[in-house]
């Protein structure tokens, strides 16, 4: 049992709990469509009933985690078809936000995207040389980041939010790729590199069709 119910806050609780289910469907310990029973949650992650239903309804609105007729729960699917549609909406949401980014940008948050630049770089350099569990999530937090900066003036907090649910959703298949030693870290590096001169130099074309790429990327298995 990871965390106890005793003395403690109840959001607080659900916080940790969202966390650890978010890294356990992540990583794949637990499966697509693994029926997730109340009862065996709180034996593995602890918490209370009212706060293990709290932590899944909470996933539920991020599509990790899906309500069955039954009124139980499962892991969301991971079909080839789920992967398509997860990075087509993800891409729609992030060239709207990208292209505001751009057009609003001041010259601190070329900075913030160009501080997370280097840290991803750093990331993807540990990575590719030694991915265990904990590089591996460090990697991930490094991606979204980047990410996130580079979308972080677009001065929408609606998008923001829409970036945060579909990069948690593509989570799973970005970080089964890594562990396979699916990714081809030089492609990367490349792209990234191009993406963030494309943003420094206002390039809205340029920037579009990277990130576009960068987002198809995770579609290849």
């Amino acid at each position: 049992m990871l965390f106890s119910s005793k003395n403690s806050d109840d959001s607080t609780i659900v916080e940790l709990l969202a966390s650890s289910l978010r890294r356990d469907i992540a990583f794949g310990t637990l499966l697509p469509d693994q029926k997730l029973k109340i009862n065996e949650l709180r034996t593995r992650y602890g918490g209370s009933n009212h706060s293990m239903r709290e932590t899944l309804r909470i996933l539920s609105t991020e599509g990790l985690v899906e309500a069955t007729a039954q009124r139980g729960f499962r892991v969301t699917s991971a079909t080839e078809d789920d992967v398509r549609d997860i990075l087509m909406v993800r891409f729609e949401v992030e060239k709207v936000a990208l292209s505001r980014s751009i057009a609003l940008g001041d010259v601190a948050w070329e900075g913030r995207v160009m501080a997370a630049h280097h840290a991803l770089q750093k990331a993807e350099a540990q990575a590719a040389t030694n991915p265990d569990d904990l590089v591996a999530l460090e990697w991930d937090e490094a991606c979204r980041a980047f990410s996130y900066s580079l979308i972080a003036a677009c001065d929408s907090p609606r998008l923001i939010d829409l970036h945060r649910k579909f990069f948690d959703q593509s989570r799973r298949f970005r970080l089964a790729q890594m562990r396979e030693g699916r990714l081809d870290w030089d492609a990367r590096k490349a792209r990234q590199q191009g993406l963030l001169t494309a943003v420094l130099d206002r390039n809205e074309a340029a920037a579009l069709t990277l990130l576009k790429r960068d987002v198809e990327a995770e579609l290849r298995h």
